[in-house]
């Protein structure tokens, strides 16, 4: 399963290429992934195959995937008509197609995405697969993406499979934290029970209905046929939209006889596939009579899959089957018309058949099984389908009669649609010669058709082969009871039945229907009577939009000092509204001081703190806030935590810098006329917010009542971690997720600061000396002067200092020293890459506040974003490497080993994702020297200039 999923994820990597060398021509090689994989499946068929990985097995993060019969059935499907539908691309897309490579990668990613989908045991990976689908729709929905409609019909599809996702989700979380697993297998065998256990089964049945179109979530589908056919006979019809029904199946053994399962289910899928077909009954685009069948046929799965029964359910994936196998030829065969025509308008085509023999036979063959006609597939699944509803004993007598009714509708409409699409598509519709669109027709070549015409055929052969149609899907049906004291099996001939009655009703229904055609056309309705669901969904849009609006325009008023206010308004009555009503658990004790220094240091912050808030310079200000920091440093080495101390005093100067390179741009003085005329309001919020950060970090202290977690940590850092230093250890090795989350976030703030100040070309290095104008270098080529700094050279004498330059000629090498010792000594003593990189940053800035711009190209002649992705890369692969070994991600190993003069060395592996952050770290500040430095320098030059 895993070299499947690998198998699929690097021919999505070489698409794009292989487009580029062989044209259309690469769908055939492509196709051979999925037809591999298929092979596999085949291979493997009747096992239960198991992959277990561990990744994050605290967060049930593990990956757990499972092959049993239901996902043998479902990987048939995706991966063989998956490697069809590549194959029927060669021929339907043209060599200048736009976008051909991207698109054939995400097709193939598709086809691995739903693979993984349907095998997937753990919850969260299948969400994770699941949502991977709704982006590759999204992407191949909207492939012309010059065209409106396409862009409005992915965003739809977007949309609502994504909000069904995240309800989803919620469902996942309550019926994982109820069973004690995210496993599926363990979910099911545990089955819980509860008012809680039905919201969770309610919420994954939203995403499971969101994702197969059922009503009323139906209305994105018929509007992602703006996607290229190989689209829509693709996911719409044989893959993306059978994940609802293959969910909906998964969870049927343990969860129908919950509460809110067959209300919604049966209900829901009944009224889809009635109101629907009504709607594909009445469209004239080929496509659109698809589209609603499509949504028609997938509530009569979700109808089926959901009653709950071995009957039911031997029914339903009968028809999962033969609804992949009709519906997906019966696109193709439209985007073989609309390729060869132009048009699939069928009141702009009239003896197409005759025309094209061979296809009109094909779509006859294909409708015929979709009508559930014998001796095709579809009538199999039909027959099954009645018998179910009429022998299931998990309904009352009336649910019984009126879901065999309401299956007897729906089937009537599916076949007058299936004959009105046949006729519409080949007919001769009373005219003596062929319409313009069809006499100009390029008939179709046989790769084209090749894909079709194995489909159709397929249809009426599995037809004919009923029992071993039985054999393969019977497995998954015995998992659900049965009310018959002899199994029903598939079969063309259960003599003179009641559903063999009721399937010669549905044929002189629908055949009736269709004659009545001419009548129900002038059937319209003004105001249809449940509405509009397209017109809802833009009304929906745009009561958020002004929702969103009005209250922005409440809250943000481009007021600064307005928003902070909110903001701090916000966080000081909230918590003390909140210990008001609820009360406080516990008194707390407070303790001013252990000892007078600490007492000196407060005192210093606070006069600090004052002096910020008076003070009308803004340098001024930014120094004495900066006090504030450093005295924060020196409680921490006070308390006797002299790793944070380090970081603290680190990170504060590096600060300070940053703000000292934005001031620049700045006036010195703040203008009198922004200053506020009453200050009082101001004082109060400020001490209101201080006093309630206070309260609440005092009270939160008193609450708790288990030992604190800190205490066990030196222990679990040494005997875990293998470090002496517990700061470095719980970063890198305890809880390396949340370090290797915050990097990834400093390297987003990195480049989204150099992209804003950029604005245009966002990449690149800091000037060299070499950049500099020729005017400027003829001037240090003249001079004899000693050269302590190359970029010093080419500073205004006026702002240029030689004692400077020397001191950092001297100290530079020393702080680069000192951090590669932080750096290594960081597991066992302060220190680590983040320190060490802070002060490799420094020694950057003092090198470039010595000497300009041009010495900060000449110190480090790369651009900053190769820094930053090498160390996120370092970080990452760590994570990566350990799970290949066979670890739990980003855990740490030691080695030991001994080396001449140097002696017994130990080696922590977490020391390469220590590295990941310290090029992190030194790749952030030459970001921002760059940007807020060189960058700023080069304006400032400018403008004087």
């Amino acid at each position: 399963m895993l070299a499947i999923l690998i198998a699929h994820a690097v021919a999505a990597l070489v698409a794009p290429p292989l487009v580029r060398v062989m044209g259309r021509n690469a769908f055939l090689p492509l196709s051979l992934v999925p037809l591999a994989s298929l092979g596999w499946v085949v291979a493997n068929w009747g096992t239960e195959q198991r992959l277990q990985i561990a990744w994050a097995s605290v967060l049930s993060m593990d990956i757990d995937m499972r092959f049993d019969s239901l996902a043998a059935v479902m990987s048939v499907l995706v991966l063989g008509i998956g490697a069809l539908i590549l194959l029927y691309c060669a021929r339907y897309f043209e060599d200048d197609e736009p976008r051909l490579g991207i698109f054939a990668a995400e097709m193939v990613a598709f086809s691995g995405a739903m693979f993984g989908l349907v095998t997937s045991d753990n919850m969260l990976l299948l969400y994770t697969y699941w949502e991977l689908t709704t982006i590759l729709s999204f992407l191949l929905v909207g492939h012309y993406a010059e065209r409106a409609s396409s862009r409005r019909a992915a965003t739809q599809a977007l949309l609502v499979t994504t909000a069904g996702g995240l309800a989803m989700l919620v469902g996942i979380i309550i019926l994982g934290q109820l069973a004690g697993s995210y496993n599926l297998s363990e979910v099911i065998e545990v089955a819980p029970q509860g008012w809680l256990a039905g919201v969770g089964i309610a919420l994954m049945l939203i995403g499971a209905l969101a994702k197969s179109a059922v009503v009323p979530l139906h209305f994105w589908l018929p509007g992602a046929m703006a996607a290229p056919t190989p689209v829509s006979g693709y996911l719409h019809a044989a893959a993306m939209v059978k994940a609802g029904i293959y969910l909906i199946a998964r969870l049927a053994p343990a969860f129908a006889d919950s509460a809110p399962w067959r209300p919604i289910v049966i209900t829901l899928g009944l009224v889809s596939m009635i109101l629907a077909g009504w709607r594909a009954f009445r469209a004239f685009d080929l496509k659109l009579i698809l589209a609603f069948g499509t949504v028609s046929q997938l509530g009569f799965l979700t109808a089926l899959v959901g009653i709950g029964s071995r009957e039911a359910a031997l029914a339903g994936l009968t028809m999962v089957v033969a609804h992949a196998m009709f519906k997906a030829c019966l696109f193709m065969i439209v985007g073989v018309i609309d390729h060869s025509t132009g048009t699939r308008d069928i009141r702009k085509l009239a003896h197409l058949g005759t025309k094209t023999p061979y296809l009109a036979a094909l779509a006859a063959l294909a409708a015929a099984s979709m009508a559930g006609l014998p001796p095709f597939i579809g009538f199999l699944g039909k027959e099954a389908a009645l018998e179910a509803a009429l022998v299931t004993d998990v309904l009352p007598e009336s649910a019984r009669i009126a879901v065999v009714a309401g299956m007897v509708i729906g089937s009537v409409l599916t076949l007058a649609y299936s004959i009105r699409f046949i006729w519409g598509a080949f007919g001769r519709k009373q005219l003596k010669r062929p319409s313009p669109v069809v006499q100009q027709l390029h008939a179709p070549g046989p790769l084209l058709l090749t894909a079709p015409s194995l489909l159709a055929f397929a249809g009426l052969a599995a037809g004919l082969v009923a029992p071993w149609i039985d054999g393969l899907v019977s497995p998954y049906a015995q998992t659900l009871p049965t009310a018959l004291d002899k199994p029903y099996h598939l079969a063309l001939w259960h003599g003179f039945t009641l559903p063999l009655g009721l399937t010669a009703v549905v044929i002189l229904g629908g055949t009736t229907l269709y004659l009545a055609h001419r009548t129900v056309a002038r059937m319209r309705f003004e105001h249809p009577p449940l509405g509009n669901a397209d017109r809802i969904y833009d009304a929906t849009l745009r009561g958020m939009d002004t929702l969103s609006m009005r209250l922005t325009a409440f809250i943000q008023r481009g007021s600064l000092p307005l928003t902070q206010a909110t903001i701090l308004i916000t966080l000081a009555l909230l918590p003390t509204l909140l210990l008001l009503v609820f009360g406080p658990n516990a008194t707390p004790g407070t303790r001013m001081w252990d000892t007078p220094w600490q007492l000196a240091v407060g005192v210093v912050m606070v006069g600090a703190a004052i002096t910020a808030a008076v003070l009308r310079n803004r340098l001024g200000t930014v120094l004495v806030v900066g006090v504030t920091g450093y005295g924060l440093g020196v409680l921490f080495a006070l308390q006797g935590a002299p790793d944070l101390a380090l970081t603290q005093f680190l990170v504060e100067t590096v600060t300070l810098v940053m703000f000292v390179l934005v001031m620049r741009k700045l006036p010195a003085e703040v203008d009198p006329r922004a200053l506020p005329g009453n200050k009082l309001p101001r004082a109060l919020l400020g001490i209101a917010v201080g006093a309630v950060v206070v309260g609440v970090g005092l009270f939160a202290v008193a609450a708790r009542t288990a030992e604190p977690i800190s205490l066990l940590l030196p222990d679990a850092a040494y005997n875990v971690g293998d470090g002496k230093n517990v700061v470095n250890v719980l970063l890198v090795d305890i809880r390396a997720w949340d370090t290797l989350g915050e990097i990834s976030v400093l390297l987003v703030a990195a480049t989204g600061v150099a992209s804003l100040v950029f604005r245009t070309r966002r990449f690149g290095t800091a000037p060299r000396v070499s950049d500099a104008p020729a005017s400027q270098l003829d001037a240090v080529t003249s001079s004899h002067e000693t050269t302590w700094l190359r970029g010093g050279d080419l500073i205004d004498p006026k702002y240029r200092s030689l004692v400077l330059e020397v001191t950092t000629r001297l100290v530079f090498p020393t702080m680069m020293v000192l951090s590669v010792y932080f750096f290594f000594s960081g597991h066992n003593a302060p220190g680590g890459g983040f320190a060490g990189g802070l002060v490799a940053g420094l020694a950057l800035v003092l090198r470039y506040l010595a000497g300009g711009r041009y010495e900060l190209g000449e110190a480090v002649p790369i651009d900053a974003g190769k820094i930053l992705g090498l160390g996120l890369t370092f970080s990452a692969g760590t994570a990566l490497v350990s799970l290949f070994l066979g670890a739990p991600v980003l855990s740490s190993a030691t080695i030991e080993f001994a080396l001449p003069l140097l002696g017994d060395i130990k080696l922590v592996t977490a020391l390469f994702f220590d590295l990941g952050v310290y090029l992190i770290v030194v790749g952030l500040v030459l970001d921002v020297l760059r940007s807020l430095g060189a960058r700023l320098d080069a304006e400032i030059v400018s403008e004087k200039r």
